[in-house]
């Protein structure tokens, strides 16, 4: 992991994760000396006032950053708010949900009316794909899916009706990296949004607004929680961008549990160790995979063979713990032999947290702009914090029952 180079204050990202969003009127109480390191759990639904004409000057004024009414907020969730956004040159500010499709379902909806075109990525999260087609479209909003290696050719695909465009780097399935760079100069040139799911490489290792984005999305339940234990989202967007994506959020009563906040900034401070070390083992264990004679595949932008291996050198500064590897033959029952056997790995969605987790995936249902063809079933792998030599060790037994099924 690198850091590449330092803000305009000076701070380089892993000294911003340290110390943002702790500001003093968060920490510390008026005309009493010393502070707190941590904002505190601020609970709230009603905010009192001294008397009407107070409640009537709140009502009448910007409600960001103030208590007005718990569904704006309390400093809990303006603190990790305050500190995602340092996290992203270039940002004017940071919206919060319950999840991380929430956030996504909200930046589409700010920026997308009946009649528009909307251009996604092929490779996308299933559940994305899952609102474009059963909420978008039933709106009259087209979305017309592309290949993720389109790079700047997405040029052919525009329209006069093309109002955004989506981007998924890398693929949480497949692991193809987009030429983001050339797309959104093209997209800034058509007067296109260009929204970008960036859980993968979060902030730290792509801070996509310096590479033209103007909305990122994370799905905060991964890398910035970091413990599986909180589901939350977040959109970080451009000065332009960010009243559109403040108001959708405020019309559609989007808001996140003060615990919750505070659990995620809790893992806000431990994301640059904790991304360092799911680095180092899933390369451990990635390189190990691609050795073995029963992986045809394994697709992890880091390593030479993955597409948009160079795209990724080019703009990435690190890489996480999430790839996946495609077995060579077999079926669905060698797969399952090869996972229910696993030890140190659980069975699940989701990813980013401290556990390993292993899962059959089958990247070619969720394609229609271009298709997946493999040499077998797939394994997606999130790599956790434990010792890879574990894992390697787990994984070397399960790929043994993976032989004596496949016959």
């Amino acid at each position: 992991m690198t850091s590449r180079g330092s803000g305009k204050d000076g701070r380089r990202p892993l000294t911003k994760l340290a110390q943002a969003g702790r500001k003093p009127e968060w920490t510390s109480m008026p005309d009493q000396p010393g502070g707190i390191v941590n904002p505190p759990i601020w609970r709230a639904s009603t905010i009192l006032y001294e008397d009407v004409a107070h409640l009537r000057k709140a009502a009448g004024a910007s409600t960001h950053e103030r208590l007005f009414y718990g569904r704006k907020g309390t400093p809990t969730a303006w603190s990790l708010a305050d500190a995602l956004t340092e996290m992203e040159p270039g940002a004017e500010g940071t919206m919060l949900f319950p999840s991380g499709v929430a956030a996504i379902a909200c930046a589409l909806m700010a920026v997308l009316k009946p009649g528009d075109q909307l251009l996604m990525v092929d490779s996308a999260y299933d559940p994305t794909r899952n609102f474009c087609e059963q909420m978008l479209r039933p709106l009259g909003i087209e979305t017309v899916y592309y290949d993720p290696t389109i790079g700047a050719d997405i040029a052919d695909l525009v329209t006069s009706d093309t109002r955004a465009i989506f981007l998924e780097s890398p693929g949480s399935l497949t692991f193809e990296v987009q030429d983001i760079p050339a797309i959104t100069a093209l997209a800034r040139e058509r007067g296109i949004v260009t929204l970008l799911d960036n859980t993968w490489a979060t902030p730290l290792f792509f801070p996509a607004l310096s590479h033209g984005v103007d909305v990122s999305i994370l799905a905060c339940t991964k890398y910035i929680v970091g413990h599986s234990d909180v589901m939350m989202g977040s959109i970080t967007a451009t000065p332009a961008l960010l009243p559109a994506i403040r108001r959708s959020a405020y019309l559609f009563g989007q808001m996140t549990s003060p615990d919750d906040a505070w659990l995620a900034s809790r893992g806000l401070r431990t994301l640059g160790v904790r991304l360092l070390q799911h680095q180092d083992s899933a390369l451990t264990v990635a390189n190990w995979l691609a050795d073995q004679a029963d992986v045809a595949r394994v697709l992890h932008p880091a390593l030479p063979s993955c597409p948009g291996h160079d795209l990724w050198r080019r703009d990435f500064t690190g890489s996480s713990g999430l790839f996946s590897f495609v077995l060579k033959g077999g079926d669905e029952q060698a797969r399952a032999a090869l996972i229910d056997g696993l030890t140190h790995f659980g069975i699940g969605y989701s990813w980013g947290g401290f556990e390993s987790l292993a899962l059959p995936v089958d990247p070619a249902r969720h394609r229609t702009a271009t298709q997946w063809a493999a040499e077998g079933p797939v394994v997606r792998l999130n790599i956790g914090l434990e010792d890879p030599a574990d894992l390697i060790a787990d994984l070397d037994q399960g790929l043994a029952r993976f032989r004596a099924v496949r016959g």
